[in-house]
């Protein structure tokens, strides 16, 4: 049999989802939970590698097993086993051909700033912070430049694993709420630190230290090295992938617990 789950959890208990040799991983804290359930090791796939501190809304997995068990039991067994800072929201069996990585046909992130002089408080770890003010129609100018399909070498990270650079960037979004700045990101896929690198970027137009078009500039420079710093990890979620009607699945999105009006 072959099982979709859906979890949600706090990054900042972990050190990214993917197993790691200490077992620090959700993965890792997943992979414990379902074998105390079925009795025997299970390994499962993630539809997005997220990294230390970055948190989840809805990660998509399946894994596979010759064990019967209710849906319960690898909903309500497994989140007894689990940590606090991560709980299954559900789950459901699936054809052999559902791929929690591969089926994906959109991934969905979600960036959440802290703009004010002063650092977060009640909210640190849970969003990224910037002291300086920012210009939010300076930061939806540029984010202009970066919608559609291109060569995002600029905003990857040294170390990402992924085959080719080029993606899809479906919608780039900046809401401004208060004191707080949220920012979409729907894409086919997405590189190592790209949303995180991309943030970082839109700050330096926000501030006015670099030009709305500099952003256009530096993708098609295709070198990250022209770019600054990565973002912190804090405020960044993934919020769920997308997958083809026909598989049946309850809601593979889900929105922040945090309201930014």
């Amino acid at each position: 049999m072959r099982y979709a789950l859906a979890l949600e959890y706090d990054g900042r208990a972990f050190c990214g989802f993917q197993a790691q040799p200490s077992g620090c991983s959700v993965q890792d804290a997943l992979e414990r939970a379902l074998a105390a359930i079925a009795g025997v090791p299970i390994r499962v796939t993630g539809a997005g590698r997220t990294d230390a501190g970055v948190h989840a809304t809805s990660q998509i997995v399946h894994f596979d097993t010759i064990v019967e068990r209710p849906l319960t039991a690898w909903v309500r067994g497994v989140n007894a086993s689990l940590p606090g800072d991560a709980a299954v929201l559900w789950g459901v069996d699936v054809p052999d051909d559902f791929h929690a990585r591969f089926a994906a046909t959109a991934r969905h992130y979600t960036y959440v700033l802290l703009n004010r002089p002063q650092r977060p408080g009640l909210l640190g770890g849970r969003v990224g912070w910037h002291f300086a003010p920012l210009d939010a129609d300076a930061m939806r100018t540029a984010a202009a430049h970066l919608v559609g399909t291109h060569d995002f070498s600029s905003f990857r990270a040294a170390e990402c694993q992924a085959k080719s650079p080029v993606k899809t960037l479906h919608a780039l979004d900046i809401e401004q709420g208060g004191a707080f700045f949220r920012f979409d990101f729907s894409a086919d896929a997405f590189l190592h630190h790209m949303v995180r690198n991309i943030v970082g970027a839109l700050v330096a137009v926000g501030t006015g230290k670099r030009r709305a078009e500099w952003i256009g500039e530096l993708l098609a420079a295709a070198d990250r090295t022209l770019g600054p710093a990565t973002f912190a990890p804090d405020g960044l979620y993934f919020r769920g992938a997308e997958y083809d009607a026909r598989f049946e699945l309850p809601p593979t999105l889900a929105d922040i617990p945090l309201s930014i009006g």
